[in-house]
This record gives C-alpha cells, sequence and structure tokens, in this order.
C-alpha cells in the first residue's frame, strides 16, 4: 500500500473538523481530510438544520472568553464566505430564581459585562404571547444571542478549507493510526497517510478511537423534534431561541421555521450507546411525550401535532466540559471531544485552537479548564 503525505491530518469533518481544516488550510499547510460520511450528514451529532448560540453561559463562566472567540470566527465565515450562518434573534432564558440556569446567566454576565434583560414571568408572557409558566419563574433575554444554520455552517467551513487547498475525502473511514515519534500514520479502507500531525474530532466515534487511551466519553442518542403551528406567535424576529429549566429537565428550541415547525428538544436525559458500529436511530416514546408536555405547558399557542423528527448524539465527559487538548503521550495528536451537546456554538473558535494546538502556538491558560489531564490518572 503506498504512503501519502501530508502536514496534518484531521479525522471528522463535522462541526469541529470542518472548522479545523479551515484554519490549518490558512497557515498554508497541505491538509488532509476525511470522514466516513460525506458531511453535512445526519450520522453524527452536526445536523438538525439549527443550533443554539450565547454568551451568558451558566454552565462555566470560563467558556465566555472562547464563546466571544467563537463569535469572531462565525463573523469571519460569514465574510470569507459571503454566507449568512448566524441569526441574532436573541435567546429567552427561563426558569426558577434559585435554579441553576438564572443564576449562572447572571454570574456570567455580570462578570463579562454582557447584555441581558431580565423578566417576571407575568412580564415576559407580555412581551413574548407564547411562552408560559408559574409566576415565580424568571425570564432573562440574552440580546446578542440567537441560532447557527448547522449545515451551512459545516459545508462552508468545508468549502473554505478546499479552496485554501486542503483535501478532503468522504466516505473513507479511518481503520487505525498510530503514532511515530515525530509522526503519525492513519490507514483508512484504501489508502495509508503519513503527517506530522493528527487532528481527532470524530464526535462520537471518538469514543472507539481512543478506548486505548483512558478518556472518559459517553454517547447519548438524542432526539429533535419539530411541532406544527398555526400562526405567527413563534416566527422570528418577534419570537426569539428559548431555553427552559423545568422540573422535568432542559428544554429547549429556536423559532419557526415555515418548511418544518418550532424546534424543540430535550437537553436532558438520552439513551446510552456502547458503540457507533450499525446505529441507527429510532423514536423514543417517552421523550416525544415530555416535549408534548412541555408545549402544553410553556408553549401553549403551538400544537403538539409532529411536523418532522430526527436523531443525533451527544458525547458527553463525567463534568460535561470539553477536551481540547494534545494527547499527554503524543503530542503530535490533537483532540477535540466530550462536547456534550452544548458544542456546536464553539466550533467556529475550537477549529481555530485545533491549529493552534497543533502549532504550538496555543494560550494553554485560555483552555486549561478543558485538559484531558483532569481525567487521567495522576499516579505514576
Amino acid at each position: 500500500m503506498s504512503v501519502e503525505t501530508y502536514d496534518v491530518i484531521v479525522v471528522g469533518l463535522g462541526g469541529v473538523g470542518s472548522s479545523a481544516a479551515y484554519h490549518l488550510a490558512k497557515t498554508g499547510q497541505r491538509v488532509l481530510g476525511l470522514d466516513l460520511y460525506h458531511p453535512p450528514h445526519v450520522h453524527g451529532s452536526s445536523h438538525g438544520r439549527t443550533r443554539v448560540i450565547r454568551q451568558a453561559y451558566f454552565e462555566h463562566p470560563s467558556y465566555v472568553p472562547l464563546l466571544k472567540r467563537a463569535y469572531r470566527g462565525w463573523d469571519e465565515v460569514e465574510r470569507a464566505s459571503g454566507e449568512i450562518v448566524f441569526h441574532r434573534t436573541g435567546l429567552i432564558e427561563v426558569g426558577p430564581e434559585d435554579g441553576v440556569v438564572i443564576p449562572g446567566v447572571r454570574s456570567s454576565a455580570k462578570q463579562y459585562e454582557l447584555p441581558i434583560e431580565e423578566f417576571t414571568m407575568a412580564d415576559a408572557m407580555q412581551r413574548y404571547p407564547g411562552i408560559a409558566g408559574p409566576s415565580d419563574w424568571r425570564v432573562i433575554r440574552e440580546v446578542n444571542a440567537g441560532y447557527l444554520d448547522v449545515e451551512r455552517c459545516v459545508q462552508t467551513h468545508l468549502s473554505l478549507a478546499e479552496n485554501l487547498g486542503a483535501a478532503l475525502r468522504y466516505g473513507e473511514p479511518m481503520v487505525s493510526w498510530e503514532t511515530q515519534p515525530a509522526s503519525v500514520s492513519v490507514v483508512t479502507d484504501r489508502a495509508r497517510y503519513q503527517a506530522g500531525s493528527l487532528v481527532l474530532a470524530g464526535g462520537p466515534w471518538a469514543n472507539e478511537w481512543l478506548a486505548s487511551h483512558g478518556i472518559p466519553l459517553k454517547i447519548l442518542r438524542k432526539h429533535l423534534y419539530w411541532f406544527q403551528v398555526t400562526d405567527q406567535t413563534y416566527d422570528e424576529p418577534a419570537f426569539p431561541c428559548y431555553f427552559f429549566e423545568t422540573p422535568r429537565g432542559y428544554f429547549y428550541g429556536t423559532p419557526h421555521d415555515p418548511g418544518v415547525g418550532l424546534k424543540l428538544a430535550r437537553h436532558s436525559g438520552g439513551q446510552v450507546v456502547e458503540s457507533m458500529q450499525g446505529q441507527q436511530h429510532q423514536p423514543d416514546e417517552y421523550d416525544q411525550q415530555l416535549c408534548q408536555d412541555f408545549i402544553s405547558d410553556c408553549l401553549p399557542a403551538a400544537s403538539t401535532t409532529l411536523s418532522q423528527w430526527a436523531g443525533c448524539y451527544y458525547t458527553c465527559t463525567p463534568d460535561e466540559n470539553f477536551v481540547v487538548d494534545t494527547l499527554p503521550d503524543s503530542p503530535q495528536v490533537t483532540l477535540v471531544a466530550g462536547l456534550s451537546g452544548h458544542g456546536f456554538k464553539f466550533t467556529s473558535a475550537l477549529g481555530a485552537v485545533a491549529a493552534e494546538l497543533v502549532g504550538r502556538k496555543v494560550d494553554r491558560q485560555a483552555i486549561d479548564f478543558l485538559s484531558v489531564k483532569r481525567f487521567l490518572d495522576p499516579s505514576p
């Protein structure tokens, strides 16, 4: 088998990998991108028409600088391509005063001086007639939030990368990879490749690729729904993206899309998937019923009649924070994994960080909380 040589190989060309291929190609390196399918596709985690993007991050305030970089990254993508991928509709975050979301949003907004507006539930229901909830809930509107066209983001990054000379090979799965002292080898079902560096950005497939490295990743099957609406209550620009913290979990969605309906998904829950081999999504009646109950309770102007459904995957770490790092025993291998269901919005920045890790020019302090070392046994 002949060997083709590149400077960098990127395996997985979804949200992160497409961005990494673009940012690496911008540096003038010879880049090879590989994907099992032809992205954007429906088999991983980078599909579903839209993804919410926000900055006042209740999960962990250390993400906010990375989010600011991601916002600049999406602006760059739009300038470079002429495509519109980011729709700034705003976002309402709804939940109890003493919950997780409302205090967390306030904390991040205060620390980083992010523009937000706060409402009582009664005032919010007047401004947004399509929502409902208990009178003691609070509502925060994040002004600069919105949604991304997820498939367009992936396709645009790939097109930009290819225009800069990246070789992108689809339908070519990686069979194995191994490291040498100063290089890496990747074997696919078609060829053998050699490069100075490797970027692993395989979403749910990363679990199998990293099985021998002791990095704890759990794959969850998730479900996305679009429900019918009968009027303009949930149309943008009047209606924003939304995220609710309820006693039955977290629910989120984006404004009504005339082509398919009002998007809704449950951020909580999910079914554990042991292996990606032969996986096919099947509807989950319990999950769907929870979403229909949520509509009745919190989005009462919408119908509970389903117009479209899709499945996707979360690849989760134990603390639900990403892994963005080089492998300790193989610094020529960069890993971006475990995005835990909240990572797509970051991908314009994560691809840039991956390129910086490859070039040994990254600000380690900015991503220290995402280090792989937090999961590895410190004992000798």
